[in-house]
């Protein structure tokens, strides 16, 4: 372990920035809490993507009991129950991010529609864990569950808005530290992360990781982890997203990212992803995944990333 300079402290000021489409797939937005989806008689111009994540289970309930039950590859799931009208889903470790399953369910009262077709996406660090499927108008009581959680969202969001922006607003450097209580008489402590490994099939290779963390006089704080991307495929990677996940699934909040901008083949550039921590917090061993907006450009997977 050892101190940063000033310098390096001003380098930790960390900005997002939004990301275009691309001709390819992208990665769905996941919702949190309980999904609505409604179902029409007539066929649906796109099929609901609903986001998964191995070993996390996925509930569904429909307004009718199921007849039967397609998953495609249903080998790489470890759990397939069906219900009455509830179908759990289980991925294996067999899917990897990015990838998309058809399922499709079949209904016993034969009213239209009478099968529906979701798309999961193995997203890299999000699950939706329980969806309500419809095929009649929703009750006035769901549509109020439903916007009392948008709501509650949104609030929510405005709440981290306003708290990056009085982060960010006029405090660079060492005086963003002092002023948000970041910085404690122990300064930040930095430590090389020589045991990281990446895993078999990632689009980038990873080098140089870095992982920092300051602590405050009242236990606040900050840590970040650094590393060196380079692109050995054929096509320029976009990194769009990141996430710190532990040994028992459990995932980091608040991340930050710098930088967003694209990777061309052949070329590497400094990621630094950074969050609130507490002096308590961000303990034990994380693997870090970064990935593009699009499905399928693949990523970066690195296990044994360690806080000082």
């Amino acid at each position: 372990m050892f101190a940063l300079s000033s310098t390096a402290l001003i380098g930790l000021a960390l900005l997002a920035a939004p990301v275009d489409a691309t001709e390819r797939a992208t990665l769905p937005i996941c919702e949190t809490g309980t999904r609505y989806i409604e179902l029409t008689a007539d066929a649906p111009s796109k099929m609901p993507e609903v986001c998964i994540r191995p070993e996390l289970s996925l509930t569904l309930f429909f307004d009718a009991e199921l007849a039967r039950v397609e998953v495609e590859g249903r080998e790489r799931f470890r759990r397939v129950k069906v219900v009455d009208d509830t179908l759990t889903l289980v991925a294996s470790e067999a899917l990897h991010d990015g990838e998309r399953v058809q399922v499709t369910v079949y209904f016993q009262d034969g009213a239209a529609p009478t099968s529906a077709t979701f798309v999961l996406v193995v997203h890299p660090s999000q699950a939706e864990r329980q969806v309500e499927v419809s095929r009649r108008e929703r009750t006035m009581a769901s549509l109020r569950q439903g916007e009392q959680q948008a709501r509650a969202e949104a609030q929510q969001c405005r709440e981290e808005k306003a708290r990056l922006q009085a982060e960010c607003h006029g405090q660079l450097g060492l005086t963003g530290f002092i002023v948000n209580g970041w910085l404690g008489k122990k300064g930040v402590v930095a430590r090389w992360l020589k045991d990281v490994t990446s895993r078999p099939g990632d689009s980038l290779i990873a080098s140089n990781v870095v992982s920092y963390r300051a602590v405050g006089p009242e236990g606040r704080g900050r840590v970040a982890v650094e590393v060196i991307l380079f692109n050995r495929g054929t096509v320029t990677w976009t990194p769009t997203g990141a996430a710190l996940v532990g040994s028992k699934r459990e995932e980091l909040t608040g991340l930050t990212v710098q930088s967003l901008e694209p990777i061309p083949p052949g070329r590497s550039q400094r990621i630094v992803v950074e969050l609130d921590a507490a002096e308590n917090e961000a303990r034990g061993s994380y693997t870090l995944k970064l990935w593009a907006g699009e499905a399928g450009a693949g990523g970066v997977n690195l296990d044994g990333v360690t806080f000082p």
